[in-house]
């Protein structure tokens, strides 16, 4: 049963309310059935001739397991299962590894490596993580291994999406470097090839893990002499593996502000040693698609959420200046990055609603009198019951001018062209290969 406090926390809050970073309180969390983000088990099978397995709780097990099999990858994931009793009686260590060791003798293939997933229950006792890893490497020499975790109850600052990125690097040794090799990490899915940054690299060998069909592949991106992130939650990664191998790491997020797009193509063409091109073109080319979709979209309620984009704030200042009628902003809290864009929005549009997308009163949905609603997002679509939205997770690897045209277009059909919600939303790992799909 609820207690009164939750049934009492609110659901939103009006953008010229909002203080600080945090929206809403901590209390009781809904997770809505919006499946198209990635887990930890997406993002490890983007490692080419990698097999992952994870040492968990039975209950644990039922979720990763899932995803593999939505995948159609569950020959490439196994499962050691924790009892109780190792908790007390001191076999947890050994447990762990023995499994993996009796896993990886029963394989058809051997793998080139492995990620070992840990759960909770390892960090509450203290595993040795990295006697397991030594122990496990010695006996098999011809695998590399690395520690993974899917530890969601360690509130801690590194989340285990955050930790996943950094460990799905961490295989890579340092090479010779390449002065031409330019490495784009931590994205979940592939960038668009339509974006200015291509232009950029043109000269140069770029590369990213989604372009690696073998683990040799990966492996050579040691290579590179420059590694780029462009999503906050891949920062880390491309700022760990940059030390690590003493390269330079270039933080160039995505961005809905024309300024900033210029600000980062300026610090890449710098570290590039290359001219600048003009994109005052793509500018104008942008400008154009945001004015051809205000055209047809004219002032229907507009809904971004932050499964959709990293900045919805900064997006919802873009599309407001042109016209648009951004009316609901699905985010539990503000990106420091987004410090800027967000009082600038305040002091347009203070009446913007602000609304949590983890409350446990968000079940209910949210009603409003809008005869029609245009979601940038797929929580934007449960929550508001709509048909008419973007199906977009994580930018869906769109940058730079490029991705202002091509939102611009995408908002434009699904506000022509509804799709049913209730199937698109069921599928899990947006763009990942899927038995539903």
């Amino acid at each position: 049963m609820l207690k009164k406090s939750e049934l009492n926390n609110p659901i939103s809050i009006t953008l010229d309310k909002a203080q600080g970073f945090a929206f809403f309180k901590s209390a009781l969390e809904y997770n809505p059935p919006t499946r198209g983000g990635w887990n930890i088990v997406h993002t490890g099978m983007l490692l080419p001739e990698a097999h992952e397995i994870f040492v968990c709780p039975q209950g644990c097990l039922r979720g990763v397991i899932l995803t593999a099999a939505e995948m159609n990858a569950l020959d490439r994931l196994s499962s050691v299962v924790v009892s109780e009793d190792e908790m007390f009686n001191g076999t947890l260590e050994n447990n762990l590894i023995n499994g993996t060791a009796d896993i990886l003798n029963r394989l058809d293939k051997t793998p080139k490596a492995v990620l070992l997933y840990v759960s909770c229950i390892h960090l509450f006792t203290g595993c040795d993580m990295e006697n397991v890893i030594e122990t496990l490497q010695d006996r098999f020499p011809e695998i590399d291994f690395t520690d993974c975790y899917m530890t969601p109850t360690m509130r801690e600052e590194i989340t285990p999406d955050v930790k996943m990125r950094i460990q799905l690097y961490s295989l890579i040794k340092p090479l010779k470097e390449n002065k031409k090799a330019v490495t784009l990490i931590g994205n979940d899915l592939s960038p668009d090839r339509e974006s200015e940054i291509f232009e950029l690299l043109k000269e140069f060998d770029f590369r990213d893990i989604h372009y690696c069909t073998k683990y040799e592949d990966y492996l050579s991106l040691g290579e590179s002499s420059i590694f780029i992130t462009t999503r906050p939650n891949a920062k880390p990664a491309g700022e760990t593996l940059a030390q690590r191998l003493e390269r330079r790491h270039l933080y160039l997020p995505v961005s809905f502000d024309f300024e900033n797009i210029e600000n980062n193509y300026t610090i890449l063409c710098n570290a590039l040693d290359i001219e600048k091109p003009d994109f005052k073109d793509k500018k104008t080319i942008a400008e154009s698609a945001l004015d051809k979709a205000l055209n047809i979209i004219s002032d229907t309620p507009i809904v971004i959420d932050f499964l959709a984009v990293a900045r919805p704030f900064e997006l919802a200042l873009l599309l407001t200046k042109h016209g648009f009628n951004v009316k609901y902003i699905i985010a539990d809290a503000l990106n420091a990055e987004e410090k800027e864009s967000f009082c600038k929005l305040k002091e347009l549009r203070s009446d913007i609603e602000i609304f949590s997308s983890l409350s446990v009163n968000m079940i209910k949905k949210v009603k409003t009198n809008d005869k029609k609603i245009l979601s940038i997002g797929q929580k934007g679509a449960f929550y508001f019951e709509t048909d008419c939205f973007v199906n977009m997770v994580y930018e869906d690897g769109l940058y730079g001018y490029h991705a202002i045209s091509r939102l611009s277009e995408l908002m434009v059909d699904a506000f022509l062209n509804p799709k049913d919600r209730n199937t698109v939303l069921k599928y899990k790992g947006h763009f990942c290969s899927t038995c539903l799909n």
